[in-house]
């Protein structure tokens, strides 16, 4: 592992031991080898003036839920050193209690909970304190042989601390072994199944010997031919199967899941291991990932549903065996722990990878990285001597830990359609743009389709994304439904938007391409998509499909025949659909806009000549309606959020007006 380290850069932050504290962590965060998501944690003890001007010592500790790589000053807790301290001393501590205290004595009382190590780190006599859980370190550690496997890399320089759950219990157990050692001739620590701890009165020397430490562990595997033991092999492609997989771990969680499919060589290698059913369900890397990643995976062979039901019924299982005699550290409810979700968070698809599942696609990733770390670290385990986990209750301690569940509390959200998947056509302007807007703000994974090719650069977030396509064309549609399922894991919400207004001509002077591309954009091709998006909607979460159609097919107007009747067939497309899907839970509704002038369709050249057509000047135009008010895309896009959502969750077949009233429709 290299240094990262760069004097110019820290140079800049010298003179302030928290600036640099914030970038030295950056450092450890920026290496995936060493901390993933929030795992790990940093410190810095510094003086501070109070308010009365006395000098108090500090310590200054990374937030629960702050990430390495991105902290800043306000994500270190400032706490006081001295209090710490004594709290090691103390013969027992509830987590309850060590929370409060901590809080207690935080000079900033409105900055967050500090780390659940923050005594560990207390007790430490050394100015700035590093802990990661590198991959090379926790592999060796998690063996049949790990203890002796440590003591021959490090020898007597570091301290090999067994496995206790994080908090007061490990800072005790430190803090005992260390009565009467001489911190100088400790190069670091080493936590059994969890992690290391490096340390100096220096920011470049800690981390530095974090650097050097995880080397010595890696030139170690790679001396032994671990990092050669790598399977690989090629995935083969099952979209459908993939949605599958997806609709059946959503229905366990009670609720949809983004999923991601890793179909790397080195994911469909270790999905392929005669032997995976064993290696990968002995349990996590490390036990704080067991709060993203569960105890074990599902491995996905034959029946998908039998597969995941099996998982489910074998984590009540495991639930119930733990809580015979519950951890007094624990969550619990009136004296009673709360079984959680038993939907599995990662999978092991034989011939296709690994996959992983979130309710947002950034907790997806999160889990999409720690598998694939754990997949490696296990067989580099068992290619030195058997890839060992923690025991089964010492995990569930750990998934059931009140203060491990809280980092998920906080992230806990109620948007509309958190986990939910949709594809928006003509979705770069207008009503297509707001609604691909307003979907993704309520929770859901979208992939926007349209012609312009600027799409790709207005839609470039990992739950947000922009394909350029011209919606006529059945290979592009093909690939973008394709491209929304292999990237999420399914399609849950199709808004058939996309369409052209034609110039207007009378039925007698009709040119014979104005109808044809009407019909063609505006009518064939979102058949064509919907019969692409059905075996998928299927599969999909309360799937539902809304057509934009319009107001010129109760009320047409003349001069329009090419786009009304296109839009007349897209109704009648949309209430066949209704009445098709019903049998499979897809709800298709459809929505009948009328002068909404912020779209695509509506040049001003197209405007002029409509209000010219009317007699009406444009500004009438705009607010030729029963409520005189102008309607927007955005405005459409609140109807497609509400006909998406629970709502409308008892119908089908509906044909909504969003004209602020019209005589001739009502």
């Amino acid at each position: 592992m290299k240094s990262l380290w760069n004097d110019d850069e820290a140079k800049s932050f010298s003179d302030d031991p928290l600036k640099l504290r914030v970038y030295t962590s950056r450092l450890l965060g920026r290496e995936p080898e060493l901390v993933l998501h929030g795992g790990g944690n940093t410190s810095v003890k510094a003086k501070i003036k109070n308010f009365f001007g006395d000098i108090e010592e500090v310590l200054y500790i990374k937030e629960s839920g702050w990430d390495l790589k991105t902290i800043q000053t306000s994500g270190f807790a400032p706490v006081k050193l001295e209090v710490l301290k004594r709290m090691a001393k103390l013969e027992r501590l509830s987590d309850t209690d060590m929370v409060k205290l901590q809080r207690s004595v935080m000079i900033d009382p409105l900055a967050p909970n500090p780390s659940v190590e923050a005594i560990l780190h207390a007790i430490i006599p050394f100015k700035y304190v590093d802990h990661t859980h590198a991959d090379a370190v926790v592999t060796i550690t998690n063996n049949e042989k790990g203890k002796s496997l440590i003591r021959k890399i490090y020898k007597d320089k570091v301290l090999i601390v067994p496995y206790v759950m994080s908090g007061f219990i490990l800072a005790k157990k430190v803090y005992e072994m260390t009565r009467n050692i001489n911190w100088h001739e400790v190069e670091g620590i080493i936590l059994m199944n969890h992690g290391i701890f490096t340390f100096s009165d220096h920011a470049k020397a800690s981390y530095k010997q974090m650097i050097h430490l995880v080397s010595l562990a890696e030139n170690y595997l790679q001396a032994s031919g671990a990092f050669d033991s790598i399977a690989k092999a090629k995935a083969k492609e099952d979209l459908s199967t993939l949605a599958g997989i997806r609709k059946q771990v959503s229905l366990a969680k009670g609720g949809a899941m983004i999923a991601k499919l890793d179909k790397s060589p080195q994911a469909c290698g270790f999905a392929n291991l005669p032997n995976v059913n064993s290696i990968a369900c002995r349990g996590p890397l490390t036990p704080d990932h067991v709060v993203r990643t569960k105890q074990m995976p599902v491995v996905i062979k034959g029946d998908v549903e039998k597969a995941i039901t099996k998982y489910c019924s074998a984590y009540k299982e495991y639930f119930q065996r733990n809580t015979d005699s519950p951890c007094s550290r624990t969550v619990a409810a009136g004296g009673h722990l709360l079984c959680l979700d038993p939907a599995p968070r990662w999978a092991v698809w034989p011939g296709h990878g690994i996959m992983a599942f979130g309710q947002s696609v950034r907790e997806a990733n999160i889990v999409f990285d720690i598998a694939f770390h754990t997949i490696r670290a296990i067989q580099w385990g068992e290619s030195i001597g058997g890839w060992k986990a923690l025991p089964e209750k010492d995990i569930f301690d750990m998934e059931y830990w009140e203060l491990q569940q809280s980092k998920l509390r906080k992230e806990d959200t109620t948007r509309t359609f958190q986990g939910k998947i949709a594809l928006v056509t003509g979705a770069a302007s207008g009503i297509g743009l707001a609604c691909a807007k307003a979907l993704h703000e309520h929770g859901s994974a979208v992939v926007g389709l349209d012609l312009n090719p600027a799409i790709t650069r207005m839609f470039d977030q990992p739950d947000l994304v922009g394909l350029a396509g011209d919606i006529s064309d059945d290979r592009a549609i093909k690939e973008a439904v394709e491209f929304t399922v292999r990237s999420f894991g399914g399609l849950d919400i199709l808004i058939n938007n996309a369409g052209i207004f034609t110039k207007s001509q009378s039925i007698e002077e009709m040119e014979a391409e104005t109808w044809n591309r009407s019909m063609e954009i505006n009518l064939s091709s979102h058949q064509r998509l919907l019969k692409i998006c059905i075996p998928y909607l299927k599969q999909g979460i309360d799937p539902t499909v809304i057509f934009i159609a319009s107001k010129n097919v109760p009320a047409p107007g003349p001069g329009a025949s090419a786009y009304s009747v296109a839009k007349a067939g897209l109704t009648q497309l949309a209430r066949v659909a209704a009445l098709e899907l019903a049998a499979d839970g897809i709800r298709v509704n459809i929505i009948h806009p009328d002068a909404v002038f912020d779209t695509g369709i509506w040049t001003q050249e197209v405007l002029n000549e409509r209000a010219k057509h009317y007699g009406l000047t444009v500004a009438e135009y705009k607010t030729k309606n029963l409520l005189k008010t102008e309607v927007r895309s955005k405005d459409v896009a609140a109807m497609v959020c509400a006909m998406a959502g629970p709502a409308f969750a008892k119908t089908t077949g509906a044909q909504v007006p969003i004209d602020g009233g019209n005589e001739r429709v009502i």
